[in-house]
């Protein structure tokens, strides 16, 4: 039977008929009830109990626990449950949320475990959400170089205690901080402003000649720049679109409700607002647009990038960054050369752990 030790707590039916049958025919032959119940590792008052069920039951079969709970739902209960999921299943479309319909409109006050409990015994199911249509990513235009000053990506963050939001252009090729707007207001004129004075600081108004302003709005050869946005709505402004079109420059939108098309200048605000911290407690809007002047000069020309190389935006914008970390590599590989002449020539007999 494969009992070894006392007899579990719940046993089957026939190992149950089998103890009994043990006992009697032990008890039958002039042995003691309580010397055989030892040898099963049962007690006594069990066996008698097992024996008056079969009395007055017939069956020896364990009954489903649990029985009727004295917290059960009421019968009203289930058919306001039911209602409501009727009512407000399309609405709600979640048994959390219907549970709390139920108090919130004063009918039912029910868990919602309860309620799902309840909806499964009559086999309701709560309509699910409509999927929505994956939109396929928009491809790079063919003639793009991934060179600096052929990609600025843009967008806008707020600081909500000095009441401002600001507009910032970064090169995604380089991370170079490019240019910066504080404002009150969220519009394309924003948008036109920070663009103006980006390509005159990067001396790019010099490709906006007559030729290349008379070819076709779709000629590959007419863009200056690409600039990546969102679709928020400065950036899908029919005045942004007329601006960038005169000034050159294409656009790319990423698709809505998908902010890891825009992960280059999400991180960057995140950077910007997680190792400067103290921006978001400035209240006063002249002394916030003074530090992010002092936080670009830092950001573009003093903090090393992980992106590009462990090198300074500036660096990689420049040219200089290809030079530097090739200067690095040929220095671990001298410094590792270094190192095996050194120990080849200076043994050390009781050497120690070294970092």
């Amino acid at each position: 039977m494969g009992l070894n030790g006392p007899l579990p707590a719940r046993v089957p039916a026939e190992v149950k008929e089998l103890v009994l049958k043990t006992v009697d025919d032990a008890v039958a032959d002039g042995m003691s009830q309580s010397w055989v119940c030892s040898l099963w590792q049962v007690s006594d008052d069990r066996v008698h109990r097992w024996r008056a069920r079969q009395r007055e039951l017939g069956s020896l079969v364990d009954r489903a626990p649990g029985g009727s709970p004295m917290h059960a739902v009421l019968p009203a209960e289930i058919d306001m449950i039911l209602e409501i999921a009727e009512k407000w299943g399309p609405v709600d479309r979640s048994h959390r949320k219907l549970a709390h319909r139920g108090s919130y409109e004063n009918l039912v006050w029910v868990s919602p475990s309860t309620f799902r409990r309840v909806l499964a015994a009559q086999g309701l199911i709560l309509p699910d959400k409509p999927a929505r249509v994956r939109s396929e990513k928009r491809p790079w235009p063919d003639w793009l170089e991934w060179v600096p000053n052929r990609i600025w990506i843009y967008d806008a963050t707020h600081f909500t205690r000095s009441k401002r939001v600001v507009f910032a252009i970064v090169d995604m090729v380089s991370r170079k901080w490019i240019n910066t707007l504080v404002s009150v207001e969220e519009s394309a004129t924003q948008v036109q402003a920070v663009f103006e004075s980006a390509l005159e600081a990067e001396n790019l108004l010099d490709l906006l000649t007559d030729e290349r302003l008379d070819l076709a709005i779709d000629d590959p050869a007419r863009p200056i720049l690409l600039a990546v946005s969102d679709n928020g709505p400065p950036m899908a402004a029919a005045d942004t679109r007329a601006f960038m079109a005169l000034m050159a420059i294409a656009q790319h939108r990423g698709r809505p409700h998908t902010p890891t098309d825009q992960a280059w200048i999400e991180t960057f605000f995140g950077h910007i607002k997680g190792e400067w911290p103290h921006l978001e407690d400035i209240t006063n809007p002249v002394l916030l647009e003074t530090e992010l002047a002092r936080i670009r000069v830092e950001y573009n020309s003093v903090r090393l990038h992980e992106a590009i190389g462990y090198v300074t935006p500036d660096d990689e914008h420049e040219g200089r960054g290809e030079q530097i970390r090739e200067a690095r590599r040929q220095g671990l590989a001298r410094a590792r050369q270094n190192r095996l002449d050194y120990h080849r020539h200076h043994i050390n007999p009781e050497p120690e752990e070294t970092p």
